[in-house]
């Protein structure tokens, strides 16, 4: 079968202790347990300045959340919904992703939202990221209600939404292996 699957989750918010953050360690578990090396960029620990800020394209978090996307062959990208679209963290995070780091690679994507579910935050990723030339997966989640959809432990109530997340992980392993280089 040759070496694991390498995904990354990108986290759009700066706290990996979110809800949102739970969502990407959620999948990112599933993902493992089939068989893929994870990975989560931090952007708590190392932000990433705004693209075009005075000395930004030096930055060295901005090299290794490159050098990361690089080594990737697949990507998670989670980012609650504000304001009917992606996190600014979100698109920043994706603002410094270009096709030489992501051609023909898998994208899963996830939504969180306070509210009623919503599919904005879904297509906008989803033009980025085929933006980069990169493969979304047809499989996409959106959790409505996020606060009320964990429970005290951690894990999805709805077990709707558990079976979305475990039919994006298989997609995003299964699809990488095919598209792998």
């Amino acid at each position: 079968m040759g070496q694991p699957i390498r995904v990354m989750g990108i986290c759009g918010t700066y706290d990996l202790e979110s809800a949102n953050g739970r969502i990407l360690e959620i999948i990112l578990d599933q993902c493992r347990d089939l068989g893929a090396d994870v990975s989560i960029w931090d952007n708590g620990a190392y932000p990433l300045p705004l693209v075009g800020a005075p000395g930004s394209w030096d930055d060295e978090n901005v090299k290794k959340f490159q050098a990361m996307a690089t080594e990737s062959d697949a990507f998670i990208l989670s980012s609650p919904e504000y304001h009917g679209t992606m996190s600014g963290v979100m698109k920043n995070n994706l603002d410094w992703l270009y096709s030489k780091h992501t051609s023909g690679k898998i994208f899963g994507l996830i939504s969180t939202l306070g509210g009623q579910s919503s599919n904005n935050t879904l297509n906008h990723m989803r033009i980025a990221a085929r933006w980069i030339h990169g493969w979304v997966a047809p499989e996409q989640v959106a959790v409505p209600h996020i606060k009320e959809a964990l429970g005290e432990e951690g894990g999805i109530n709805d077990e709707s939404i558990r079976d979305r997340i475990s039919a994006l992980s298989s997609s995003v392993v299964e699809n990488s292996r095919k598209l792998r280089r």
